[in-house]
């Protein structure tokens, strides 16, 4: 878990699912440990990216060190990064958003590639958002970016108080997401790596839905593929 100073957002992470997916949760820092079994009157809320898997499990977790889920967010919905989803959302009774371009993929087993492992996994968003949408949950703001390439729908989420980026499988550490499943593009891709993330600050955090953390002046750098 990466903590900032009291008043600022911090990001938590689970690494979940078959394909070591990084799930993230953010929220306003307020100095609590947040420790297995520390009870508190009061339960700190937070923004949900990406549930992958056991979303039972992830919700016993964060509340039994005291966070409560205010709202889920997709960055795409490939399977390794919606099978928790469900369960989440009916746990904690948060509501799921996405990107509206992605709504084939919530929808369409063969297209989020469910269906190939036998798990056939949809998800139905309680509301799609526009490119640009100014998202607010669990006291932070922060804005949907469109970045297809990976998927139609991809897109991140960007904390700009904060220089956040949760970048789900646009952008990694040295690499890029795979474009040959159904509906991705490399070009595309790169253009929207070019033209929406690498116009952001260089000392943005890049959390990636794969892989360790970088920064967007380090991908500018060092990114072979871009």
């Amino acid at each position: 878990m990466n903590n900032k100073e009291i008043g600022k957002a911090a990001v938590g992470s689970m690494l979940l699912g078959m394909v070591q997916t990084n799930c993230y949760f953010v929220y306003k820092e307020d100095g609590r440990e947040h420790k297995p079994g520390v009870k508190y009157d009061d339960s700190t809320p937070v923004v949900f990216f990406d549930p992958a898997d056991y979303g039972d499990k992830i919700y016993e977790a964060l509340t039994d060190r005291g966070f409560k889920v205010d709202a889920i967010y997709l960055t795409h919905a490939h399977f390794d990064h919606i099978g928790g989803v469900k369960e989440l959302s009916e746990l904690s009774g948060a509501k799921v958003y996405a990107y509206e371009e992605e709504k084939k993929l919530c929808e369409d087993t063969e297209y989020n590639l469910s269906a190939a492992y036998g798990m056939n996994l949809t998800v139905k968003p309680d509301e799609f958002l526009r490119d640009g949408a100014l998202c607010e949950a669990a006291g932070l703001q922060f804005k949907l970016i469109a970045t297809p390439g990976h998927t139609e729908g991809s897109c991140c989420f960007y904390f700009e108080d904060d220089k956040i980026l949760i970048s789900g499988d646009t952008l990694f550490e040295g690499s890029v997401g795979r474009t040959d499943f159904p509906g991705g593009s490399m070009s595309t891709l790169v253009r929207s790596c070019h033209e929406k993330l690498f116009t952001l600050p260089d000392d943005v955090v890049v959390y990636p839905g794969h892989g360790g953390f970088t920064t967007i002046g380090d991908e500018k750098m060092y990114n072979s593929f871009l």
